[in-house]
């Protein structure tokens, strides 16, 4: 029966083909704009570590000095150097790590591919626990330990795009790399590994390519290699270096994994307990006030994903309602205009229910028609999006689910869309056809 209905309807489009032509462009319109802006705000505020992002969490206390605050508000989203130290010590998480944005000035070897000249790389110094707590995927090679950590090792992992760009894509685990006067050794490389957004480290930029050069934190701390992100000091600072123990600065994100997030409210007791042992200390000038943020909560609180992308997905939505509202109007136009067709045959039999199928099936074959368009006015939208310059454009892309989404949007909102006419038009009266007739 529904590919009788079917034929019905293409034989209703040929009949109309202007209006039939109207109904598949509005749909596709609205499909393409609203799943263009879709697929935008799905790639800025995905999970960018699914499947435990609700067990890491970002570790922040109220450290700083400062003259006016509000009780309660977030605290200082970074940590001094001594209080990251002191965290690490403690070990009450399954996993942690501290670190830092940074940049180097790296000094190929003679026999690197194309003879390159010597260039700065960013960098990320961390900890050892970093590369099994974000789930970093290794190319060759491993990550180094807490032991190359306590012994400030002169080790390095590499970006696979690093490693394709010094080395061509060999394994280059033992190799000696040069950077900033001092020399390091290979153990690792990360295979493609991209988190959107980069949520470990907002400060060094929301929707950036990872890092090329990743290196333990004391060894970066002790060579005082450069910084790259955000440093706020308070009080009288007399100490020269942010970096130093006693500086009353903080620079460094911290990270912290518990075994289930029932765990979280027992490491945030821990942190609470510390806070008051530093304020009795008079390390802290405040009572405790410590977060520890879920990663897309704590994207939330950052307000990562930018206020314009969010207002453009509602007004694509509302454009959306106003093409069916006009698709409606258009299949009741039709459906008018079929009246006697329709008396007909309910004349010969057909019952409420049959015309209302068919009608619904005719409704659900313009959006199908309409799906198809709009996938290819969404593909378009998509392909501007990403070659725009707005933040985090570069990672905006169709897939499967989207292409997916997109039909099932374009029927589903069609189907909806043809109830009512669906409805009116098994309400008509074979009598008064027939007698017009």
């Amino acid at each position: 029966m529904f590919l009788y209905y079917f034929d019905l309807a293409l034989r209703s489009f040929r009949s109309a083909r202007g209006l039939t032509a109207l109904m598949v462009l509005t749909i596709a319109m609205g499909i393409g704009a609203s799943m263009t802006t879709l697929t935008t705000f799905r790639a800025l505020s995905g999970d960018p570590l699914p499947g435990h992002s609700d067990t890491v969490l970002r570790v922040h206390l109220d450290a700083a000095r400062r003259e006016s605050a509000s009780p309660g508000r977030e605290p200082d989203s970074q940590l001094t150097r001594f209080d990251a130290e002191a965290l690490l010590r403690d070990r009450h998480a399954l996993r942690q790590a501290a670190m830092a944005g940074g940049e180097v000035s790296v000094e190929p070897a003679p026999d690197a591919p194309g003879a390159l000249k010597p260039f700065t790389s960013s960098a990320r110094y961390t900890t050892a626990d970093f590369f099994a707590m974000f789930d970093v995927p290794f190319l060759f090679g491993h990550a180094w330990t807490a032991a190359d950590d306590a012994d400030k090792a002169a080790v390095v992992v590499l970006s696979k795009e690093f490693n394709e760009k010094v080395f061509g894509g060999a394994d280059s685990t033992g190799r000696t790399l040069r950077f900033d006067n001092g020399d390091y050794r290979v153990i690792g490389v990360i295979d493609a590994w991209q988190p959107v957004p980069y949520f470990f480290d907002l400060n060094v930029g929301r929707y950036r390519k990872t890092e090329g050069v990743f290196m333990p934190l004391p060894l970066a701390i002790e060579r005082h290699l450069g910084n790259n992100g955000s440093i706020s000091c308070w009080g009288d600072n007399s100490t020269p270096d942010f970096r130093a123990l006693d500086a009353p600065c903080s620079w460094l994100q911290y990270w912290a994994q518990v075994r289930s997030p029932a765990d979280r409210q027992a490491y945030l007791d821990y942190l609470t307990q510390y806070s008051a042992q530093q304020h009795a200390a008079g390390r802290f000038e405040r009572a405790p006030n410590p977060r520890a943020h879920p990663v897309m909560e704590w994207l939330s609180v950052q307000q990562v994903v930018p206020s314009d992308v969010r207002l453009q997905l509602w007004l694509a939505f509302g454009f959306l309602a106003v093409c069916l509202v006009n698709t409606v109007g258009l299949l009741l136009a039709k459906c008018l205009r079929r009246a006697p067709e329709i008396g007909v045959r309910r004349a010969l039999g057909a019952s409420r229910r049959e015309v209302f199928a068919q009608f619904l099936v005719e409704a659900g074959t313009i959006g199908l028609a309409g799906g198809a368009l709009g996938l290819v006015f969404s593909w378009i939208g998509v392909w501007l999006v990403h070659r725009g310059t707005q933040s985090g454009a570069q990672w905006v892309h169709m897939d499967v689910q989207t292409f997916v989404s997109t039909f099932v949007l374009a029927v589903g909102a069609t189907l909806l869309a043809g109830l009512v006419p669906a409805w009116r038009a098994c309400d008509v009266s074979p009598a008064s056809q027939l007698k017009a007739s």
